[in-house]
């Protein structure tokens, strides 16, 4: 089965005065995908959003949606116009009108709305309650609305804005999972705006990264946490550290010991190895070559950071070991969990 097209932009910049708040932005997404666009405050990723919905009008670049242009030079489609579903941050319902009337607002004709209207307030689980005001529903509840309310006209592209920003940490992981659920079962294709580097990996078949205006990476959730393209990247999706390495014709040396699982570049000089904490291992040992220097309860595992004698400060993860205090001296291994590390310039990147 061919890939149907439902996003391509190309060159896509947008400015306001001397800030480039968006900057050869590429994305393509086809039909029936999640693409989660992940990125600091301030680093364009709404931007981008408002460009593809027609909140805003680039300076440059095009934006296609299925075949059919709707931005680019000399041409420009209202977001009326589009065939896009948005769901902002604050949900944007209407505090004076009930479920209902909130879901089949800006839909056409009485049997349309109708069925319509029935049909996406059963899919977001929210049958019972079409009679209700906002101000009577829950924070999950009022965001559901807001789903149904964008997808009862069945566009072909859906737009979610930090949908879940408002919610408590609890609430946040089960709607989010109960989204991920209805858009994937009826393949929604939709880009989903997150600062939150967990919920992009959940939500996303694809994970943007931005920066500065800038894509950093676009890849699968799997490719961009495994394999970063920059140690930017790899220290955005969390705890990570650098271990020099020297290549030689005998060894592939670093000050933890050989390492063979790794793969040795053309350009070998000044070179680092990229390690999450489940790649560090200790153990106590008075002759070890680290030393604890402080211990994070994070729930079901401890985080442990660790001082070798050069130094350099690495973390190990691990689940018990709650006796290990500030201070002990360990043993440290590498564990390559199966994978060649990743590696990396050792200048600032």
């Amino acid at each position: 089965m061919v890939n149907q097209l439902a996003l391509k932009t190309n060159d896509l910049g947008k400015s306001f005065g001397d800030v480039k708040a968006v900057e050869a932005f590429d994305i393509t997404l086809n039909e029936g995908e999640t693409l989660s666009l992940l990125g600091q405050s301030g680093c364009g990723k709404t931007t981008a959003l408002r460009l593809i919905a027609g909140f805003e009008v680039a300076d440059k670049g095009t934006i296609h949606l299925q075949s059919n242009i709707v931005s680019g030079p000399g041409t420009f489609v209202p977001p009326q116009n589009r065939s896009i579903g948005m769901v902002f941050q604050d949900y944007a319902l209407f505090p004076h009108l009930d479920v209902y009337k909130n879901v089949e607002f800006g839909l056409g004709s009485k049997d349309e709305k109708s069925s319509a209207v029935r049909e996406v307030i059963e899919l977001v689980g929210l049958s019972g309650l079409e009679s209700r005001f906002p101000h009577e529903l829950s924070g999950g509840e009022q965001q559901r609305v807001a789903l149904a309310r964008a997808l009862a006209p069945k566009p072909s592209l859906l737009l979610l804005d930090e949908p879940f920003s408002n919610l408590d940490a609890t609430l946040r992981q089960q709607i989010r999972l109960e989204i991920h659920e209805i858009l994937h079962q009826h393949k929604v294709t939709t880009v989903f705006v997150t600062h939150d580097q967990e919920e992009a990996l959940l939500m996303g078949d694809l994970v943007t990264l931005m920066k500065a205006g800038k894509i950093e990476q676009t890849d699968t959730p799997e490719g961009i946490f495994n394999a970063p393209n920059s140690k930017y990247t790899a220290k955005f999706f969390g705890t990570t550290d650098f271990l020099p390495i020297q290549f030689s014709d005998a060894s592939n040396q670093t000050e933890l010991g050989f390492i063979s699982r790794v793969n040795k570049p053309t350009d070998s000089t000044d070179l680092e190895i990229m390690l999450r904490p489940d790649n560090i291992l200790i153990s106590k040992d008075p002759d070890g070559i680290g030393t604890i220097t402080n211990r994070f309860f994070q729930g079901d595992h401890w985080l442990f950071q660790i001082r070798l004698e050069s130094g350099l400060i690495l973390h190990s993860r691990t689940r018990d070991h709650n006796n290990y205090v500030p201070g002990l001296r360990v043993n440290v291994i590498l564990n390559d969990n199966g994978k060649p590390f990743q590696l990396f310039k050792s200048k600032k990147q």
